[in-house]
Order: C-alpha cells, then sequence, then structure tokens
C-alpha cells in the first residue's frame, strides 16, 4: 500500500454491521499518474512523484511544462512526492487508484485546515480577555506585550492577532469503511482537515 492524493466530498452517516451510525469522510480520489520515478543513484533517494487532476497547458510555467514534457505525461495541477523501497515496481504514466486500499485497513489525512481569516488573540491564542463591565477599557487587546528598557523591543514568537487557520494538518490512524473503485471514492470514519474539495494527501498508516 502506498497512498495517493484526494478531494473532500463532504460528511457522512455510515451504517456499520452492527447498525450503529458513525460519522465519515467521503473522499474522492481520481486515479492519480505517475510522473516521475526517484532513484537512490540518481535522485539519492527511492521514490515517485504521482501528478493528480487534469490542467490546462496555458497555465504552466515555462519550467513545468518541460518537466511533463520530459516525462511524456499530460499537465497535472498538482504534484507529491512518495517514498517507496523499490522504485522499479514503478514506471511513468503507472495509475494509482483507491483499489491499492481495503476496509479495515488505516490512514493518514493530510490537508490544510480550514482559514478563518485575521483574528484577534481571543480567537485566534484562546486569550481570557479583560473585564466585561462598564467603564472598563481592555476588553479583547493583548495586553503588554514587551518591555520598554531592556530589551525594548517585542520577542520573537509573541502571541499577536494575524491570519488564523489554513494549517497543515494530519489526522492519523483513520479507519478506511468503504472503497468504491466503479466511483473512486474513499469512505474512511472521522473527520479530515479542511472544508470540502480541499484536497488531501492519503496515505497508509504501516508505511
Amino acid at each position: 500500500m502506498l497512498g495517493t492524493l484526494g478531494e473532500k466530498v463532504g460528511m457522512t452517516q455510515y451504517y456499520d454491521e452492527t447498525g450503529a451510525a458513525v460519522g465519515a469522510t467521503v473522499i474522492k480520489s481520481e486515479p492519480a499518474v505517475v510522473v516521475q520515478v526517484k532513484t537512490l543513484e540518481k535522485e539519492g533517494y527511492n521514490g515517485i512523484q504521482l501528478g493528480y487532476k487534469d490542467t490546462e497547458r496555458k497555465k504552466l510555467t515555462k519550467p513545468m511544462k518541460g518537466h511533463f514534457d520530459k516525462y511524456g505525461v499530460d499537465p497535472k495541477k498538482f504534484l507529491v512526492e512518495y517514498r517507496v523501497d523499490d522504485p522499479e515496481e514503478f514506471s511513468t504514466g503507472d495509475e494509482i487508484t483507491v483499489d491499492q486500499f481495503d476496509p479495515g485497513s488505516t490512514v493518514d489525512v493530510t490537508g490544510n485546515s480550514k482559514g478563518k481569516g485575521f483574528q484577534g488573540v481571543v480567537k485566534r491564542w484562546n486569550f481570557s480577555g479583560g473585564p466585561k463591565t462598564h467603564g472598563s477599557h481592555f476588553h479583547r487587546k493583548p495586553g503588554s506585550i514587551g518591555m520598554c528598557v531592556e530589551p525594548g523591543r517585542v520577542l520573537k514568537g509573541q502571541k499577536l492577532p494575524g491570519r488564523t487557520g489554513f494549517n497543515k494538518v494530519t489526522v492519523q490512524n483513520l479507519e478506511v469503511l468503504k472503497v468504491d473503485t466503479d466511483e473512486d471514492l474513499l469512505v474512511v470514519k472521522g473527520s479530515v482537515p479542511g472544508p470540502r474539495e480541499n484536497i488531501l494527501k492519503v496515505r497508509s498508516s504501516d508505511d
């Protein structure tokens, strides 16, 4: 078992063998194409590069056009690498599908979490805030953030307002509930990072 890319369709209920309803996420995983095979002798490590979702050639930069032309693969929107033990098992143009996963196995799913935009310290860092009573001029401000004499600056890593969310998150050991090879669907138990249509990296937990 290797891994692939997929797109989050959404969450639903899945009924197991006992009839109990569990929360599950549906992932649409169209066949990914092996673009490049990397070997220890040439690149310094064994791995394969997968391309996912077709894209228009005019949207690519010249270096990327040359990269796909070199290996004779149609342009892809997303590229990701996986380390493998034996790169000779793969060749350029091979398709990686969801049939490599089996119900009952576990996978690790990586994706970007939901972005929440610019937020203050109360929401971003869970600050308690100041008094909520009438007359207070300190409600949701960060408060003192530095020293006036020594060192006379704001230290690095200070928790301040800023852009929140859209972080790389990995959820480990999600059970595979169902594999639909006809529709290229993968149903996993629990939730995965990000909103609908979020691109996800799915890999076997055993690797």
